[in-house]
């Protein structure tokens, strides 16, 4: 069961995450528009081993808050950390051995949308 302390902040977090879909989902667009259908894809698909991994983290790691439920709080939050390092091999080993990928613009997708968290402060004040 969820602590609803914990609201807030995982609303914050699926804001991030929706933005980062936008932004991989707008890096496959330009690219689309620059190079090929196949560069594009690979692009969206370098967004989605991104923003898949933060979506599981987030649903783990704002699960319960509060001082009375330190001990789930802490437990759920590894367990979301080592999912999303799990999520994020799987789907790169995925990627990478069974879809033909252009492998420049699945890399800088990819860094893309990490570093759209980085800047999430300039967009959403909490």
């Amino acid at each position: 069961m969820t602590n609803k302390l914990a609201g807030p902040y995982r609303l914050a977090a699926l804001k991030l995450i929706c933005l980062q879909g936008f932004v991989a989902l707008l890096a496959a667009l330009i690219i689309f528009i620059g190079w090929e259908t196949n560069a594009a894809l690979s692009a969206l698909a370098g967004g989605a081993v991104a923003v898949l991994p933060n979506f599981v983290f987030a649903l783990y790691a704002f699960r319960y808050m509060g001082a009375s439920r330190a001990n789930q709080a802490y437990a759920s939050l590894k367990r979301g950390n080592g999912l999303k390092f799990m999520l994020t091999i799987v789907l790169f080993a995925l990627m990478l051995k069974l879809y033909p990928v252009v492998l420049l613009p699945f890399f800088c997708a990819y860094v893309l949308v990490l570093f759209t968290g980085l800047f999430t402060p300039v967009f959403f004040k909490h």
